[in-house]
């Protein structure tokens, strides 16, 4: 799933290190979910679109092709 984290880390002025903060999670899991290598749960993609003002779907975006390969 493609998503739109570090965009909307960056326009915030945030580092990895401290939106893994704000979410209880390592930078290690920020890193995994905006290199699309793991997909959060749906509790915490509710929090980082939270954190960021913004729906679900304006951070994560579902892409029936590469689900379908």
């Amino acid at each position: 799933m493609k998503n739109n984290i570090e965009r909307e880390r960056k326009v915030r002025g945030l580092t990895q290190s401290a939106l893994g903060e704000l979410l209880g999670v390592s930078r290690q899991t920020i890193i995994s979910i905006e290199r699309g290598r793991y997909n959060p749960s749906l509790a915490l993609a509710f929090q980082i679109a939270r954190v960021f003002g913004c729906t679900i779907e304006d951070i994560f975006v579902y892409d029936e092709e590469e689900e379908s390969t």
